[in-house]
C-alpha cells in the first residue's frame, strides 16, 4: 500500500515529539493539513463499506491536528473580537464565492474544518478542528460540532444540539450523523456514536456509549460493545425515556433512569412534520 506523502510527514514529526518544534518544515506540514481537511481532501474519519461500522477511522489526521497543537504559540487575533488561541488555529475566513453562509451574531469555525457549500450557520454556533459538515447541513444557534466529528449531508442540527468529538485517542471513531438526520433541540450525541441516515432524535435525546437504546418497534435493545459504538439504525425515531430500577433501593423508591427510546421508523407523517424551509437555506 502505498504512503500518501503528506501521511509520511504527519507520522515523521508527530513521532519526533517536542523536537519537532525546532524543524522549520514541520509546521508547512501541519499547514498542508490544515488546507487540506478545510478542503475535504482528507477527513478524521470517512465512509468504508469494508468496516463494522461502514466508517474508517483516519489515525493519522488525527495525529496530525494533535501536532498543530503542539507547535502552536498564543497569538492574539480578530478584528471586532478579541481571541487568544494557538496561532495554528486561527479562526476561519469565510468568502461569498464559498456559499456558505454564516450569519452574523458571534458564531465561529476554527481553522482546518471543513464546511460544504450551502451550509448554513445561525449564530451563535461553534465548529471545531477536524469536522466535516457537508452540504444542506443547518447548525442552529448554540450548537457544537465538536472536533473531528463528521456530518452528512442535508442534517438538521437544531437550537443547544451538542455533537461531540472525539480526537483523543486517536483510533477512536468519532460521533458520524450521516445524511439527512434531524437532531432535535438540546439532543447530545457523545462518545463515538453514529447515527444512521434519516434518523429522528427528539428534543432531549443524549446518546452516549453506555447509554442502552430500547427499540420498542423490533424488541432489540441497542448497546455499544467493545470497538463497537452505539448505533442508531437508519429511520429510527428516537426519543427520551425512562426504565424502572429493578432492584436494591431503586426499586423500593420507585426510581426509574434515562434511556432513548426507539419508538418508530421514519414514515410519511414523520416526513410531513420534519419538512424543512427552503427559503431559510
Amino acid at each position: 500500500m502505498t504512503i500518501d506523502p503528506l501521511e509520511e510527514k504527519v507520522e515523521a514529526y508527530f513521532a519526533a515529539g517536542a523536537a519537532a518544534g525546532d524543524d522549520p518544515m514541520a509546521i508547512f506540514a501541519f499547514e498542508e493539513l490544515r488546507d487540506a481537511l478545510e478542503a475535504g481532501a482528507v477527513r478524521a474519519a470517512e465512509p468504508d463499506a469494508e468496516t463494522a461500522t461502514g466508517w474508517r477511522v483516519n489515525a493519522w489526521v488525527k495525529r496530525g491536528i494533535l501536532l498543530g497543537f503542539r507547535l502552536g504559540q498564543l497569538a492574539s487575533s480578530g478584528d471586532d473580537l478579541s481571541f487568544v488561541d494557538k496561532h495554528t488555529y486561527p479562526a476561519r475566513r469565510f468568502t461569498p464565492e464559498q456559499g456558505i453562509r454564516i450569519v452574523p451574531g458571534g458564531s465561529s469555525v476554527r481553522a482546518g474544518a471543513y464546511l460544504a457549500k450551502s451550509v448554513v450557520c445561525m449564530p451563535p454556533m461553534y465548529v471545531n478542528v477536524g469536522a466535516y459538515v457537508d452540504e444542506g447541513t443547518m447548525v442552529d444557534s448554540h450548537a457544537l460540532v465538536g472536533s473531528c466529528a463528521q456530518i452528512g449531508k442535508r442534517v438538521h442540527l437544531s437550537a443547544a444540539a451538542q455533537v461531540g468529538g472525539v480526537l483523543e485517542p486517536v483510533n477512536a471513531s468519532p460521533v458520524v450523523l450521516e445524511d439527512d438526520v434531524l437532531v432535535g433541540g438540546n439532543c447530545g450525541v457523545y462518545e463515538g456514536t453514529i447515527v444512521r441516515k434519516r434518523a429522528v432524535l427528539a428534543a432531549g435525546t443524549v446518546l452516549t456509549r453506555g447509554t442502552p437504546v430500547y427499540d420498542v418497534v423490533n424488541g432489540v435493545v441497542l448497546r455499544a460493545e467493545g470497538e463497537t459504538p452505539l448505533i442508531i439504525p437508519e429511520g429510527a425515531v428516537v426519543v427520551p425515556g425512562a426504565r424502572a430500577v429493578s432492584k436494591g433501593k431503586g426499586q423500593e423508591w420507585g426510581l426509574s433512569v434515562y434511556t432513548p427510546v426507539i419508538v418508530k421508523y421514519r414514515d410519511e407523517k414523520t416526513e410531513l412534520s420534519l419538512a424543512l424551509e427552503d427559503l431559510l437555506r
